[in-house]
């Protein structure tokens, strides 16, 4: 019986000293596991950066330089993209090109019917409306405010709002001034001499797709967008640029897409002899400060100084209009999100 018990003794230490070994060993494997998972989030966050933008950047070198309208950089190594004067693009990449046509408010309506099956018809009377009506609203609209894509019908209209309407994010991109300036000034060359004037853009946002290796390039910009609350981060209808007038430039008339979006320029470099005028409104940008303007008016900008007063330069933000709610802004962000009316033409 002694013998026995002493066995057991043994048996019972043994049994001991493996299960602590073994809880040695799973501490050391847990250990691991949060390293590598550690590891992970540091490389999603260098990757997709911290700002709460919904990520859809894009991967390799296809979208290195800047974009206008849609267009592509013609070299390589483009960081700013040239367009003389306003002009429509043909790119299969621009939603203003691709969504034209008569199918358009079927599109439209297909959308919008997918986003009330998975959520709700509530608040949507006034998206609903503007999808079913929208042809007869473009056609029918004033020469002086004809947005190209949607009209969202009963929203209080003027070429210009005041800073009061998006007061935090106007404050918050002044504010960031200085920041903004300097990562330009980083990243902007003087481009080669060329016949004619130019207007250049620098895209971090080009109709609601974050451009990669931009927004690298630019990283106070980007966290600067991901405080905004406003900025149309989700749908082909935002975008956030750097946007740069040459001396003697002209941007000619146009309208915007579409009429629920404020458009806010902060002046980074504002030399003498420069103008925007909307809606027959002349307005002129200040360092330091945001213009906040309807593009869906006719308008059009202009720098007629010299070549000694250098470029105008303003930090080009697209921001909800504030009074369009809650709900329609999560259905039109279903609706326009980029891409979406392509594949639904394609089926």
């Amino acid at each position: 019986m002694e013998w026995s018990l002493e066995n057991v003794r043994e048996m019972v230490a043994g049994g001991m000293q493996s299960i602590r070994e073994c809880e040695i060993c799973a501490f050391a494997t847990g250990v691991c596991v949060l390293l590598l998972f550690m590891w992970y989030c540091y490389r999603v966050g260098r990757e997709h950066s911290s700002s709460p933008l919904r990520g859809r950047c894009l991967s390799g070198s296809s979208r290195i330089g800047g974009v206008v309208g849609g267009f592509r950089s013609k070299g390589k190594h483009s960081l700013l993209e040239e367009q003389n004067g306003f002009a429509f693009c043909q790119s299969s990449e621009c939603f203003r090109c691709t969504s034209a046509g008569e199918n358009l408010n079927q599109r439209l309506y297909h959308s919008l019917q997918d986003y009330a099956k998975r959520y709700t018809w509530s608040g949507m009377g006034r998206v609903h409306k503007g999808v079913r009506d929208q042809g007869r609203y473009l056609n029918s609209r004033p020469t002086i405010q004809r947005p190209e894509v949607f009209f969202l019908p009963d929203l209080p209209s003027a070429p210009f709002f005041s800073r009061e309407v998006q007061r935090h994010d106007v404050e918050l991109l002044e504010q960031s001034f200085p920041a903004l300036l300097a990562e330009f000034e980083s990243i902007y060359h003087q481009p080669p001499a060329r016949s004619g004037s130019s207007w250049w853009t620098y895209y971090l946002v080009n109709q609601g797709t974050p451009l990669v290796l931009n927004v690298r390039r630019c990283p106070k910009a980007w966290r600067v967008l991901g405080q905004l609350r406003t900025f149309i981060a989700n749908n082909v209808f935002g975008n956030a640029c750097f946007s740069v007038l040459t001396p003697g430039a002209l941007i000619t008339e146009h309208y915007g897409p579409t009429n629920v979006r404020l458009r806010c320029h902060l002046g980074l470099k504002v030399p003498p002899s420069c103008e925007l005028v909307v809606g027959g409104e002349p307005q002129c940008w200040s360092e330091g400060s945001c213009l906040l303007f309807d593009d869906s008016f006719l308008h059009r900008a202009f720098h007629e100084g010299n070549s000694e007063d250098g470029p105008r330069v303003v930090f080009m933000v697209d921001l909800w209009h504030p009074n369009v709610a809650a709900a329609e802004r999560q259905a039109l962000d279903y609706i326009f999100t980029p891409g979406r009316l392509e594949d639904r033409e394609g089926k």
